[in-house]
């Protein structure tokens, strides 16, 4: 049974919409979501500006450039006079910090980890506009397809409109019959005008990552079906895992570098001295080392709360996967639901509907049944219909959430 209803002259609707407005498929949608969008080109700004910090992160600081003048007399005979004593000299030299080995590879371990934190959140942004966008093209698509049916049968029951005039003035039928069928009429125009107020929406939101005025959703509808044992598997590799796994990095990049302040730091320094020429000028080379000594109240303190902050991050990173995996088969129960509900409605209702139909129009040309019996019939058919297409979207807009979210970032 084609499950897709009233769609055999949908493509000719299509065709005359695209005269005004513009075609977008499905992967075309999800396409533009790869493309120019401002936050993921913000996110890839960020990745790239933690790139380049991360190469300058383990280099040494600038050397510092020290000069003066050194013992000055400022009393007695010799005061203010650079060229009067032996220990005067104008001075200008050159220091160089060199932090240990351990913190320069810390800093790169930091500045590392910010990298994969920033790639990890750009994920995390392009999943969420994925799933964004493939649900409001599914909205967009049954949208109009809903539309179309509706439009269909409201002009399909207004045909009945001249035949019941007919019938209510040659007094085979009551006026109030007339009544009956202006309101299955006017239920028909109300779910209408829902549906075009939901594909404006929906239009909406596509424009948000189409760059177009009035999309209009062609082509097929994507699958409802899904291949739950693969996603189970894909958990540990969703961007939610992945943006914890980086805020974890981070965190225990940080304990390595308050761990290399108990290490000691070096310094050199080089200082050439300008004195009197009976003296002669001289040259000092200097080494420094810093001393750690007092670890229980500078170094300690800080290890232990940088610890305590891996240990919190490693203790959120669980809560995270525990969240994802309740929300994925909180989802996954959700697409069940739909999808046995649309099948439902599909193989048992709609076939009752349709034989409900049938056999009042056969019932009113045998002249056994009122017009306003078959206008019933054909009105709830076409509810049913329309409600069939809405659980047909759900149960599509499930299933692409689900693999949008929880599957590869591709299609």
């Amino acid at each position: 049974m084609d499950w897709r209803i009233g769609w055999v002259p949908f493509s000719a609707l299509l065709a005359a919409q695209t005269a005004q407005a513009q075609s977008v498929g499905y992967e075309e949608a999800l396409a533009a979501v790869r493309g120019e969008q401002p936050v993921l080109e913000a996110g890839a700004l960020r990745v790239q500006s933690r790139r380049e910090a991360a190469e300058a992160a383990d280099e040494l600081p600038d050397p510092r450039v020290r000069a003066g003048i050194m013992n000055l007399p400022v009393t007695g005979p010799a005061a203010f006079d650079p060229d009067r004593q032996l220990p005067t000299q104008i001075a200008i030299g050159i220091e160089q910090e060199i932090p240990n080995l351990a913190r320069r590879r810390a800093r790169f371990g930091v500045a590392s980890s910010e990298v994969r934190l920033a790639e990890a959140r750009l994920g995390m942004a392009e999943r969420i506009l994925l799933a964004d966008a493939g649900t409001a093209w599914v909205r967009l698509h049954y949208a109009q397809a809903r539309l179309h049916l509706a439009q269909g049968a409201l002009d399909e029951l207004r045909a009945f409109v001249p035949v019941a005039n007919s019938a209510v003035a040659s007094g085979s039928a009551r006026p109030a019959e007339s009544l009956a069928i202006r309101r299955e009429l006017l239920g028909i125009e109300d779910a209408i005008t829902a549906i075009e107020a939901e594909r404006d929406a929906a239009q909406a939101q596509i424009s948000r990552y189409v760059p177009l005025a009035d999309p209009v959703a062609l082509g097929a509808a994507p699958s409802a079906v899904l291949d739950q044992e693969r996603l189970r598997f894909e958990l540990e590799s969703n961007p939610e895992i992945l943006l914890a796994d980086a805020e974890r990095g981070r965190a225990e990049a940080g304990v390595a570098l308050a761990r290399a302040e108990k290490r000691p730091d070096f310094g050199v320094s080089a200082t050439y001295g300008r004195r009197n020429p009976d003296f002669g000028d001289a040259v000092s080379i200097m080494g420094s080392i810093t001393l750690p000594i007092f670890t229980d109240r500078r170094q300690n303190p800080r290890i232990a709360a940088a610890e305590s902050e891996a240990a919190a991050a490693s203790a959120e990173r669980e809560d995270r996967r525990r969240a994802l995996v309740a929300g994925f088969e909180a989802d996954l129960a959700t697409w069940r639901s739909t999808v046995r509900q649309w099948e439902r409605a599909r193989d048992e209702l709609l076939p009752l509907a349709r034989d409900r139909a049938d056999l009042e129009t056969a019932s009113f040309a045998a002249g056994r049944a009122d017009l306003v019996d078959v206008i019933a019939a054909k009105s709830a058919l076409a509810l049913l219909e329309l409600e069939i297409l809405e659980r047909e979207q759900a149960a599509v807009e499930a299933a692409v959430r689900l693999r949008l979210t929880y599957g590869e970032s591709r299609p």
